[in-house]
């Protein structure tokens, strides 16, 4: 039986995974830490925030130091699903101040706090039940070439991003955490997600309400930059078997082995609301404008998931043609 605590909860990763797991028979109580910054809303929750008997929420900023213990402590934390951080990379280009405080004290924060409370027993050892996961992401890894294999979970770490390098550095203190003084953590490295409640800064719902409202739709350079599309809800599944399978002190790579050019993403997505959409007129691509590159813009991210396949028995079960699809049906509903 767990007391989980899901960090960034009312976000869009957060929310579709505490939706997936609350029901779940191994958790007597979830708690939901969310500062609720412009991409955390509880409206993600509606439905069981204030209504679930399980989830608890808590409105607190992993940089306050004193709150996160107090979380831990007294909900009896015993496992942790650390999802908050600052993750735009837009935004890291423009102002990397909040991602340093976030990404990297946040996490050291959280880390601190599970130490302080899981060591409490007489002889100071970790109680071997307790599980810290930390989410992260594949551009910790940096860029590929065109013809480069996948990143694996033993690829160098080589960010490129004011924001990937807050998550490397988080990562690190993560691993330290476990071969410093034991604390019994896993980290995952996940690819691109989409999926619903996604927040409208990312590429995908840019590039929706931009055709639905018939605005240009932004590409930067030459739209040949590629990543690999993992359905939201295969990477919650993935998480949850990580936490409740994967082996201690371990980290996993998460995709989905859909990589597209931006470009060709883009032209899928006007080719389908062109289909889904008759009334909007048709010719979406027209919609199409190239705009200047993004600093350090890398090139290719793609990851190897042999790992959790082989220890753990999860896949993706959405292809990117299939779930983006789904997905754009259900907003007309």
């Amino acid at each position: 039986m767990m007391n989980l605590l899901v960090t960034g909860g009312a976000g869009f990763i957060g929310s579709n995974l505490i939706r997936q797991i609350i029901d779940k028979p191994e958790i007597t109580k979830l708690v939901n830490l969310d500062c609720l910054t412009y991409a955390g809303r509880l409206e993600n929750l509606d439905g069981i925030h204030d209504v679930h008997p399980r989830h608890h929420f808590e409105k607190v900023d992993l940089r306050d130091k004193a709150e996160v213990r107090r979380v831990v402590r007294d909900h009896d934390i015993t496992h942790v699903i650390h999802l908050a951080a600052e993750s735009h990379v837009d935004r890291s280009i423009t102002g990397p101040g909040d991602f340093i405080t976030t990404n990297i004290n946040g996490t050291f924060h959280l880390l601190e706090a599970c130490r302080e409370v899981w060591n409490t027993t007489a002889n100071r050892e970790p109680r071997t039940a307790n599980r810290f996961l930390h989410v992260s992401t594949d551009e910790a890894y940096g860029s590929l070439g065109l013809n480069d294999p996948p990143f694996t979970e033993s690829s160098p770490y080589a960010p490129n991003s004011p924001y990937s390098a807050s998550k490397a550095a988080s990562d690190m203190l993560v691993r330290s955490y476990h071969h410093t003084y034991g604390l019994p953590t896993l980290i995952t490295n996940c690819s691109n997600n989409y999926g619903p409640r996604q927040h409208p800064e990312k590429l995908i719902p840019v590039v929706i309400h931009s055709l639905l409202a018939r605005q240009p739709i932004p590409v930067y350079g030459d739209g040949l930059n590629i990543r690999d599309w993992l359905h939201v809800d295969d990477h919650c599944a993935a998480l949850w078997v990580v936490l409740t399978r994967g082996r201690v002190g371990e980290s996993y790579n998460i995709g989905a082995h859909n990589e597209l050019t931006n470009l060709a993403l883009i032209h899928h997505l006007c080719d389908l609301i062109d289909e889904l959409r008759p009334g909007l007129g048709g010719n979406s691509r027209a919609l199409i404008t190239f705009v200047p590159d993004r600093l350090g813009h890398d090139r290719r991210y793609a990851v190897d998931v042999s790992k959790i396949k082989q220890e753990n028995g999860w896949c993706p079960h959405y292809d990117f043609i299939t779930g983006i699809r789904r997905m754009i049906e259900s907003r007309g509903r």
